[in-house]
């Protein structure tokens, strides 16, 4: 298996990781389906979202996979008055990852990354490794300190 970006950088950090593999469907790319794959919570996988602000332009959140954003609450926490999605088309040129591998390690340029505050009642959450089929899995304050995140309530 070769290491990508996000393994990586964990490595130069001396982050304790563990990567899981898992069977992609391309016609299922949800987080629920890479829950059900790796035999994890669905609360435990945090999907990674890409958004721009009206303000401060392209940020990251990062939440439990079966959850709902709260645009108006990331838009709060960011310090924008408006927060919007980034249509999927956009996602690989702004980040160089691909919709069902997007990972907040090792974006092509760094963004703000914003963490639900669910996470910090984990001892361990898994987030994309930046390829389809692998999660990487990390305790939740070992992904703050590699992508300097802010955790708050973002969800519905």
């Amino acid at each position: 298996m070769k290491k990508t970006n996000a393994a990586r950088i964990l490595d130069n950090l001396k982050i304790t990781y563990e990567i899981k593999p898992y069977k992609v469907d391309l016609n299922d790319l949800s987080a629920i389906h890479v829950a059900s794959e790796v035999g994890m919570n669905i609360k435990m996988i945090f999907k990674t979202l890409v958004a721009r602000g009206d303000k401060n332009g392209i940020l990251m959140a990062c939440i439990p996979g079966d959850d709902e954003l709260d645009l108006k609450k990331l838009a709060v926490i960011s310090g924008n008055k408006r927060v919007e999605m980034v249509h999927m088309k956009e996602i690989q040129s702004l980040t160089g990852y691909i919709r069902g591998g997007c990972s907040p390690l090792g974006t092509k340029r760094t963004y703000p990354v914003y963490l639900d505050s669910s996470a910090l009642t984990l001892q361990q959450i898994a987030v994309s490794a930046g390829t389809r089929g692998e999660q990487l899995l990390l305790a939740p304050a070992d992904l703050i300190a590699a992508v300097n995140a802010k955790t708050a309530r973002l969800t519905k």
